[in-house]
C-alpha cells in the first residue's frame, strides 16, 4: 500500500444530537466551537425521523454549528434522503452551503432499520433504494442552482432554486452490493459502520476493482468508529461505551464491545493508525460517552500522531 492510501485527510468527530449520547445533554452549537478549536476538520450529524432515542433533525443540527464556526465542514453521516421531497431537501442543502460558505459534507443512506419512520413519512420501505438513486441523480444539478425534471413518484418540475452553493461532495454508506454501485455512480467516498480495519480494507479492494472495471477513479475510504477514551479507568470506557450502544441501538453489551474502540489514549491511536493503514482517509469519530467535551480533547491527542498532508495539519489537533 502507498503512502497516500494511508494519509488521513480529514478527522471528524459527531455532534451530540442523540438523547443516548452526552448524558442526553444535546449543547450542540458549543460542542461544534469546542470540535473546531480543538482542530477536528469537520462535524458530523446521524439521522432519522423516529428512532428508538431522540435525535435532532440534521439540517436544523447542522445549520446551529455553522452559525458558531467558521472552518469545520459540516457532515452528514448518513442522511436518509429518501424521507424527504428532492425539492425540499435540494433547497436545505443550498441554503445551508450559501449561509456556511459551502462546507457541506453530504453523506447519504438508505437505512431501514426503523420501519416506522418510513410509514410516518409516506415513503414504501421498498422504495427507499430506489428513490435514494433517483435522488442523487438530480440532487447535484438541484443545489447547484439549476432546473430539474423528477422522475416517478414526484412527477415534478423544479425550477432554479436561490440562493445556492455548490454541490457538496457526497459520500454513501451502506454495505450491501447496490451500495457499492452507488458509490461509483454517485459518490466520492465510501463510508462505512460497525467495520473492522481488515473489512475497510476488503471493501477497499472490492471498490478498487469495480472502478477499474468501469474505467472510474477510486473513491476514498472512510469509516464512522464508536469510541471511548480514558485513560484513568480503560475497562469503564468499554461499560461506559456498551451502555450508549445498548441505548441508541439496542445492542447486546458482547456485540457492542466487538464495534466500539475503547481504552487509554494510545490504545485508541493505535486502533486509529490501524485504519489508517487499512485505506481510510476519511474518520468520523462518534464519543460513546456521557462527556462530549472531554472525549474530544482526548480523541485530538489520540488523532495528533495520524500521517496527515501536510497542508492539512494545524494546531492543536
Amino acid at each position: 500500500m502507498d503512502n497516500e492510501s494511508t494519509t488521513v485527510r480529514d478527522i471528524g468527530v459527531m455532534l451530540p444530537t442523540s438523547s443516548a449520547v452526552n448524558g442526553g445533554r444535546y449543547g450542540v452549537a458549543e460542542l461544534a466551537t469546542h470540535a473546531e478549536q480543538v482542530g477536528f476538520d469537520s462535524v458530523w450529524t446521524v439521522d432519522h425521523l423516529a428512532f428508538q432515542t431522540g435525535i435532532v433533525e440534521p439540517v436544523v443540527a447542522l445549520s446551529a454549528a455553522a452559525a458558531v464556526t467558521e472552518r469545520v465542514r459540516l457532515a452528514f453521516g448518513v442522511m436518509l434522503a429518501a424521507l424527504r421531497h428532492p425539492a425540499l431537501l435540494a433547497k436545505q442543502i443550498s441554503s445551508l452551503q450559501a449561509l456556511s460558505g459551502d462546507r457541506v459534507v453530504l453523506g447519504v443512506g438508505v437505512g431501514g432499520e426503523n420501519p416506522a419512520e418510513w410509514s410516518a413519512a409516506g415513503v414504501p420501505l421498498c422504495e427507499r433504494g430506489s428513490r435514494t438513486d433517483d435522488i442523487l441523480s438530480v440532487l447535484p444539478k438541484l443545489i447547484a442552482g439549476g432546473p430539474a425534471t423528477l422522475p416517478a413518484p414526484w412527477h415534478a418540475e423544479v425550477p432554479s432554486l436561490s440562493p445556492h452553493g455548490a454541490a457538496p461532495p457526497v459520500w454513501i454508506g451502506g454495505r450491501s452490493t447496490a451500495a457499492m454501485e452507488r458509490v461509483l455512480c454517485h459518490g466520492e467516498g465510501w463510508l462505512g459502520l460497525f467495520v473492522s480495519p481488515d473489512g475497510v480494507a476488503r471493501r477497499r479492494q472490492r471498490l478498487i476493482e469495480l472502478a477499474t472495471w468501469l474505467t472510474r477513479p477510486a473513491p476514498r475510504m472512510g469509516v464512522v468508529l464508536f469510541v471511548n477514551v480514558n485513560d484513568f479507568d480503560p475497562e469503564f470506557a468499554e461499560v461506559e461505551a456498551a451502555r450508549v450502544l445498548h441505548s441508541q441501538y439496542g445492542m447486546p453489551p458482547e456485540q457492542a464491545a466487538r464495534h466500539v474502540v475503547a481504552g487509554t489514549e494510545d490504545e485508541v491511536a493505535d486502533a486509529l493508525a490501524a485504519y489508517a493503514m487499512a485505506g481510510v482517509d476519511q474518520l468520523v469519530l462518534f464519543p460513546a460517552a456521557t462527556d462530549y467535551a472531554a472525549q474530544y480533547e482526548r480523541l485530538g491527542r489520540c488523532a495528533a500522531g495520524l500521517p496527515r498532508p501536510a497542508e492539512l495539519v494545524r494546531q492543536p489537533l
